[in-house]
């Protein structure tokens, strides 16, 4: 996120003060304000026919050489599902179908600033996997032999998909 100092819109300096209900930085002469809006990202939670879930290494930052899920930034005009299923393709090569909304999340990072991270359930029809130059690796992993997932955000949409899994198929306690 760009801060400004400097009224985009007239030049002038910015003033810190109260503004709908928030501390931020606004021009005193057009009365334009700075607001700090996450950027918004797609993850994909993604699935062969065998249930195998899709684990990618990161080859940059943030998280260079985690163990992660794929996914990126949504572009501008995009459908939150689009961009999940079009970096779930850019980074692996693999096609899919949205299966299921599996949570939206805000976090913190130092690298981007505030992020609103959308993730989706995604079942992938086949198991051609070709990487991008953004992974070192990619594969399918049964839940006993997945590599460890260290990023907490990850880490939390898997818990969460799991159990949305279980409550879905009935097996969840009321």
């Amino acid at each position: 996120m760009k801060l400004y100092f400097f009224c985009p819109i007239c030049g002038n300096p910015l003033e810190q003060g109260f503004v709908d209900g928030r501390e931020r930085k606004f021009c005193p002469s057009c009365s334009w304000v700075h607001y700090i809006n996450p950027l918004p990202v797609a993850v994909a939670y993604a699935v062969n026919r065998a249930d195998e879930l899709l684990l990618v290494r990161r080859a940059h930052d943030p998280a260079f050489n985690e163990w992660a899920l794929p996914g990126g930034f949504l572009e501008a005009g995009e459908e939150p599902h689009e961009g999940c299923l079009r970096e779930l393709h850019e980074e692996t090569s693999l096609r899919g179908e949205i299966d299921s909304l599996i949570g939206v999340y805000h976090r913190e990072v130092e690298m981007y600033g505030s992020l609103l991270v959308i993730a989706y359930k995604v079942i992938v029809d086949n198991n051609s996997i070709a990487i991008n130059h953004e992974l070192f690796e990619a594969g399918f992993y049964p839940h006993d032999l997945r590599p460890e997932v260290r990023i907490p955000l990850h880490r939390k949409i898997i818990s969460d998909a799991a159990l949305s899994g279980l409550l879905s198929n009935g097996q969840g306690g009321a």
